[in-house]
């Protein structure tokens, strides 16, 4: 068997989306799964010049040979599930738990309330008061949703039968370590925790199962919304670093600073990393674009990174050397040798 998490290690927008894509066609996983919150998280890939947007399937997607998978843990808005189902033609691969709790329109209105949307920051997609309403344990259920009748399943099952039968699974987590309800900058976090040992719990798999944890760092650190952000850039100097950037779900203009090795070094222990992906170095050093090989990386980028993994302790394997799914220098296998 071989089941590998990604997370993020900062504040969300780390490019997970990327990561999770590339390694979904790279590797061939039998199964792509999706824990973390809800629509809250979106995730982008860039393959083939086509531009994906998705909030609710998971990144994997993209190698059309994978089944896709949504854990009890996450919650589904049915409209943006269904849209996203429709808009990328995956309705005979995908199933989602039948205890994934459900979005409704009262949650989106709850979202809008002053203290949720204006001092938290929150995303106004519903998962907070939704959340909330399971905690309470009123909150409706996929199974109870008409609509979601043909996509129902039991996705602990599945993803154990395939470990079971040493298949490869690809287990996709959302928003990043300091959005955590317990390990986050809180008040200013998401509504659940979201490193790697509640995303084996959102999915149904002990973690005795997970032979690798992937933290995914930008290289620089950006944050949607309010909460502390040490070394804030300010935009000026944002937009001179090339390190403006906005939102996938909302739109808003990220927030930024260099990259952070203390908040680093506690994303690592918190989730147990075994290894690190760095995306975006090109926007730190241009003349790295569309790199694929560390050789060919510049001195000051190759520094960077020797930097970061010596500081670190864990093996820097995956680099994001541009916007497209393969711009993307992959050093697992030095690793194995």
């Amino acid at each position: 068997m071989t089941a590998t998490i990604i997370v993020g290690g900062f504040f969300g927008d780390e490019g997970k989306g990327k990561i999770i894509s590339y390694l979904a066609l790279h590797d061939n996983p039998s199964i792509v799964v999706r824990g973390g919150v809800g629509p809250n998280a979106g995730h982008t890939i860039i393959h083939n010049g086509k531009t994906y947007k998705v909030r609710m399937i998971p990144s994997g997607f993209i190698n059309t040979k994978t089944q896709i998978l949504i854990g009890p843990g996450v919650l589904i808005n049915p409209d943006v599930l269904i849209n996203e189902i429709e808009q990328l033609n995956v309705h005979k691969r995908i199933s989602i738990d039948q205890q994934c709790g459900i979005i409704e329109n009262k949650h989106l209105h709850e979202d809008s309330s002053d203290f949720l949307k204006n001092k938290i920051g929150s995303t106004g997609t519903g998962t907070g008061p939704a959340n909330s309403e399971r905690v309470m344990r009123t909150l409706k259920l996929a199974r109870d949703v008409k609509s979601l009748s043909t996509y129902v399943s039991d996705v602990p099952y599945l993803i154990n039968s395939a470990l079971d039968k040493n298949k490869i699974v690809l287990i996709e987590g959302t928003q990043g370590t300091y959005l955590s309800l317990w390990h986050g900058t809180y008040p200013f976090v998401t509504s659940k925790d979201i490193t790697a040992s509640s995303i084996c719990a959102d999915i149904g798999i002990g973690p005795k199962r997970i032979d690798d944890v992937i933290v995914v760092f930008k290289s620089y650190v950006t944050r949607v919304g309010e909460g502390p952000l040490n070394n804030e850039l300010s935009y000026s100097e944002i937009q001179s670093m090339g390190f403006s950037e906005h939102g996938t779900v909302t739109g808003r203009q990220r927030r930024a600073a260099k990259f952070d090795i203390e908040l680093a070094k506690r994303a690592i222990m918190l989730n147990s990393a075994t290894q690190i992906a760095i995306t975006k170095l090109d926007i730190l050093f241009p003349d790295c674009l569309h790199t694929s090989t560390f050789n060919d990386l510049s001195a000051p980028a190759k520094l960077f990174i020797k930097e970061l993994e010596d500081a670190l302790h864990v093996p820097i394997t995956l680099i994001g050397t541009g916007p497209n799914l393969n711009d993307m220098i992959d050093l697992r296998d030095t690793i194995k040798n």
